[in-house]
């Protein structure tokens, strides 16, 4: 199938959200997480927002400022690649609404969307997003972080995306990754991915490096220095082995 956008990616959401709400068990889940809604924005800041639930915070605050961030054409459009993307790459996502109601690292990643828009003028409410998804989700994903779109975030859990770090399009992270900093030092400390990289199982990318677009990185490898575009490195410490 190809990719679809706007109106066509949410009314073929629906369509396969009707059928699966026949079955009597799950009729009231599909409803009101998705059949009562009109388009994906509206049905996103619903499902963001209960994962963002507090008794400390009021629901309806969060509520508004989750769908003010949803307003944002760019942070829609890059939803709508993400979920293109992860139809098109993983082979057990068989509808279109399944990131949406079932994968944590999508729904880990549109939380880091809005935490991200508040960044400058919420600040407290950014880090408040970033706190609930790592204990909900076991995925930390800190605020600052420059997230492209189009991103697959697999499995998710244990994944840390650190303060200065840079996710090009496109890009696929599984479970236990770890772009992380090395030392105290201010500025920027974390790695900058290129678009198209693969980040397989408990790779771990330290300190301010680039990886290249199209490249791959094996499970379990640890990345300490530039990696080149094009080509597939692996290994303690990660070495290229085809370019």
């Amino acid at each position: 199938m190809k990719k679809l956008y706007q109106e066509d990616l949410w009314n073929k959401i629906l369509e396969e959200a009707e059928l699966f709400s026949n079955d009597k068990t799950m009729e009231y889940y599909f409803k009101s997480n998705i059949l009562n809604f009109n388009n994906l924005s509206d049905a996103l800041s619903l499902l963001v927002s209960k994962n963002l639930k507090s008794q400390e915070i009021l629901e309806e605050n969060i509520a508004h400022d989750v769908g003010v961030a949803f307003t944002s054409k760019d942070i829609i459009d890059a939803i709508e690649e993400d979920i293109n993307e992860i139809y098109h790459k993983d082979p057990a996502c068989n509808y279109l609404f399944q990131p949406l109601l079932f994968y944590k690292g999508f729904q880990a990643l549109q939380a880091y969307r809005v935490a991200n828009y508040w960044i400058e003028e919420k600040l407290g409410f950014s880090m408040y997003i970033q706190s609930i998804v790592s204990e909900k989700f076991n995925v930390d994903i800190h605020p600052n972080a420059e997230i492209g779109k189009g991103i697959m975030i697999d499995h998710a859990s244990g994944v840390v995306i650190g303060e200065t770090s840079k996710v090009g399009d496109y890009c696929s992270i599984f479970h236990g990754v770890t772009l992380g900093g090395v030392g105290a030092e201010k500025g920027q400390r974390h790695p900058q991915v290129g678009k198209n990289v693969l980040l397989s199982a408990n790779s771990t990318i330290v300190g301010n490096i680039k990886i290249g677009d199209n490249t791959k990185i094996g499970a379990g490898s640890v990345v300490l220095n530039d990696i080149p575009k094009d080509c597939t490195a692996v290994g303690v410490p990660a070495k290229v082995i085809n370019n």
